[in-house]
């Protein structure tokens, strides 16, 4: 029986050494074992949050080496194998299926317009290349492509791996859509708006905010599954409120230094971004008023966990 993702996956940061040049093994390791002990299933390495651009191919062969090594028994691991080149990323995921990996995040082609058979023909060939599930990941505000429903629907029906789909067009009708266009056999994980989307039938969260509050972000689809929806929506209020002090005066995306800089809060060092995203380091006081307001908001979220832990045993 295939390999079933369900529920909250943190999309992790990759850690490096102080200066950058090199993994840091040993965070990666604790930083893991924060993600099991705080309850999370499964994790998404090597994704936009992982900075895969500025991976290696050694990088990469040895990261996913030791991720799947250290999660096996505890959480599944998705592996992000993103290429524009077709062959390349046939390469990634045949990689990441030697190495044990349970699942693979494709997104389509960037920087070219891709037309949908060029899309297609894409998928086809990572999905005839190995027999563990794939996510599509369809996130048009990085790579300028936009996955239709009714292609997800024609990738569903041809090739027999892909399961599933982050949805991330911030367009959360995308979900009904996508369930009604494949017939309820695309499985989809919600990129934004995690209440919403569940209530319109995805049934996981690709979770950047686990990288820093793991225990609380991981919590929503439990919550929303036992019909606590008060609670998951309090939840989604406060880490709306985190990502609009993130993103204020800056991109949505490219900013990736506050993620390290907050794991860093939470007593997880992971150092700091590769160019040419901006390093929290290069941020200053900035950075520093932010991550302090923001690491409040993190204690926040433990004190709401420990509320509804009581209420439920109450």
């Amino acid at each position: 029986m295939a390999q079933q993702f369900r529920g909250c996956h943190t999309v992790t940061v990759t850690p490096f050494t102080g200066d950058g040049s090199a993994l840091d093994i040993p965070a990666l390791k604790r930083f893991l074992d924060w993600q099991h002990a705080s309850g999370v299933p499964g994790v998404i390495i090597l994704g936009t949050t992982g900075e895969f651009l500025t991976v290696s191919d050694a990088e990469r062969e040895q990261y996913v080496a030791e991720t799947v090594a250290h999660c096996r028994g505890k959480m599944t691991v998705m592996v992000g194998a993103t290429n524009a080149h077709t062959p390349t990323a046939v390469r990634y995921a045949k990689m990441a299926e030697r190495l044990g990996a349970d699942g693979l995040m494709i997104a389509p082609p960037y920087y070219y317009t891709v037309t949908e058979d060029e899309i297609f023909a894409y998928y086809a060939a990572i999905s005839e290349a190995v027999a563990i599930p794939i996510m599509l990941y369809n996130n048009p505000f990085t790579t300028h492509v936009d996955i239709k429903p009714h292609l997800v629907a024609k990738l569903t029906k041809h090739l027999p791996n892909i399961r599933y789909i982050k949805e991330a067009s911030m367009d959360v009708g995308r979900v009904f859509d996508i369930v009604e266009a494949t017939e309820g056999v695309m499985n989809v994980f919600a990129g934004e708006r995690v209440v919403e989307s569940f209530k319109l039938g995805a049934v996981g969260y690709v979770d950047p905010y686990g990288n820093y509050a793991p225990r609380a972000s991981t919590a929503l689809f439990p919550l929303l599954e036992a019909g606590r929806v008060r609670e998951a929506t309090a939840i989604q209020h406060v880490l709306d409120e985190m990502t609009n002090i993130i993103k204020e005066g800056h991109p949505l995306y490219g900013h990736q230094c506050y993620s390290k800089a907050l794991a860093a809060a939470a007593g997880y060092p992971v150092g700091d971004v590769r160019p040419p995203i901006t390093t929290f380091a290069s941020l200053g006081e900035e950075g520093r008023a932010k991550v302090k307001v923001l690491h409040a908001l993190m204690q926040k979220l433990d004190r709401m966990m420990d509320e509804f832990t009581a209420s439920k045993a109450a």
